[in-house]
């Protein structure tokens, strides 16, 4: 079982192996760093579908069946499914998922999905819930401007702190511990509201979740930054990459050394037009499920903190004037189940 570590941390004792992963983007995403590593790529972003929406439930369907096929599982084996996007009802997921006859559970974490589905699945195979359970999530840049700002026809023009919403999925297979990845700890995170409204702007929104998160997960387990190989965050791109390295410091933890961030690695700022960089819940889900999880599993990468980030704001919010609420989920991802590193954990 579980244990429970400071206030925000659980110890996975029995550390749960992810026995499967994959992932799934379009074109824009095949011209960037991460396309080696990427299992399936399509060329045409309505992956063959009538409607972008359609689409995305594609690429979820495609990223579970092909974690299952890598981790040698059918669905059956599949006790349940945590799920979500940013859709409206979470209706990718849905959609997408609906023939898999698995036993259901849908989530809205915004860009944080990835991590709070995996987070839920692991803590079910560790409780002893399930022998096995799938996380999985996706966005869909045309798909994601047709609800949350303009219609792509409108043709408006992005400021410098925007974001490009990753057209992609990823998947996980949770299991009992096997072989390498392991999850070894969950700090589930708290919501964070600086008062920021600028839609344009999540990074910044997002920032102040992920360095409450990993605040908290560093006095918990009473360890550092220079304990892990990699400090990943999800999708803050280049403001509010800096903003958590500042916000960090200021709370005496360097992790410059060690941290990347999803929406930095996805796209070549240099030759893409992608602004600030990347983001949606297809951001971290396809850097984590293609490069960084194969990385774990060949021992390249042994200690990582993945700490996707959310905003948890809708149209109607905005248009309120509500300021945007975020939220940051960790997970503690290792090559090796133990033994433990720090004292507290």
């Amino acid at each position: 079982m579980a244990t429970r570590i400071g206030s925000y941390t659980l110890r996975l004792d029995k550390a749960p192996s992810i026995a499967g992963f994959a992932s799934v983007a379009s074109k824009k995403e095949s011209e960037g760093p991460m396309a080696a590593y990427i299992d399936l790529l399509c060329e045409d972003s309505t992956f063959g579908e009538t409607s972008w929406e359609k689409a995305e439930s594609r690429m979820q369907k495609d990223a579970v069946n092909k974690a299952l096929e890598k981790g040698g599982l059918s669905t059956t084996q599949i006790q349940y499914l945590f799920a979500g996007d940013l859709l409206n009802q979470c209706i990718s997921s849905t959609y997408g998922l609906r023939d898999l006859g698995v036993p259901f559970l849908g989530l809205y974490g915004a860009c944080s999905t990835m991590a709070e589905s995996l987070s839920l699945a692991a803590l079910f195979v560790e409780g002893g819930f399930a022998q096995r359970c799938l996380a999985v999530t996706s966005s869909h840049f045309c798909s994601a401007e047709r609800q949350f700002r303009f219609p792509l026809e409108y043709g408006g023009q992005r400021t410098p702190t925007s974001q490009w919403t990753v057209t992609g999925s990823g998947a996980c297979v949770v299991g009992e511990q096997s072989g390498p990845p392991f999850v070894r700890a969950v700090t589930v995170g708290t919501i964070e509201d600086m008062g920021i409204k600028d839609i344009n702007n999540m990074g910044a929104a997002m920032a102040p979740a992920a360095a409450m998160t990993l605040k908290h997960f560093f006095e918990d387990t009473n360890t550092n930054p220079s304990n892990y190989d990699l400090i990943l965050t999800g999708d803050l791109g280049l403001v509010g990459s800096r903003m958590l390295t500042q916000l960090m410091e200021e709370s005496g933890y360097s992790i410059s050394q060690a941290h990347q961030d999803c929406g930095l690695m996805i796209y070549d700022r240099e030759s893409q037009d992608v602004h600030a960089g990347g983001s949606g819940c297809g951001c971290s889900a396809v850097v984590l499920c293609s490069r960084i999880l194969q990385e774990l599993q060949q021992g390249q990468l042994r200690d990582v903190l993945f700490i996707a980030t959310g905003a948890l704001m809708s149209t109607t919010s905005v248009q309120q004037g509500e300021s945007i609420p975020s939220i940051a989920h960790l997970l503690h991802l290792s090559h090796l189940p133990g033994p433990d590193m720090g004292a507290g954990q």
